[in-house]
């Protein structure tokens, strides 16, 4: 079974997408901050599968 039928991995993904929507409404002086760590956080969750 691939990574990528996991239904984790598949909602870990949604989620990864949301955060980067969310994030780009936010001030730019948290680009460097916030958002980033936000960010890495989501993006890291799909890379454990």
């Amino acid at each position: 079974m691939d990574h990528k039928d996991l239904d984790v991995w598949k909602k870990s993904m949604d989620l990864v997408v949301k955060v980067y929507q969310i994030t780009q409404l936010f001030p730019d002086t948290e680009k460097y901050g916030l958002t980033s760590q936000m960010r890495r956080a989501a993006v890291s969750i799909p890379s454990k599968y």
